[in-house]
């Protein structure tokens, strides 16, 4: 492979990844949790070459990314979590005299 060929594969992988991530719910929510990674990956691998900056905008940009992906996770687990400390405090109050 020629020295300029890794730009056009890694286009060419993207583009395939947003192909398939309409294709369905599941399959398509995987793959739209792969592009953030792919792009903080990205960044930290520009990073280890010495381009810092590029590096840390590309895993910014791919952490904010990656967390509105999961926001509604986030979201749900922090509810949960919210309910189970609430118990557990009622636990806490009614075993005192």
């Amino acid at each position: 492979m020629k020295k300029g060929n890794g730009l056009a594969v890694v286009l060419i992988v993207i583009g395939i990844l947003l192909l398939f991530g309409k294709l369905g719910h599941l399959f398509g929510f995987i793959i739209s949790l792969l592009i953030p990674v792919l792009v903080i990956g990205l960044g930290v691998m520009a990073w280890q070459r010495g381009n810092r900056i590029v590096g840390g905008v590309l895993a910014v940009i791919g952490g904010f990314m990656l967390l509105g992906k999961l926001s509604a996770i986030i979201f749900w687990i922090a509810v949960i979590g919210l309910i189970v400390f609430g118990i557990s405090m009622l636990g806490k109050k009614s075993a005192r005299p």
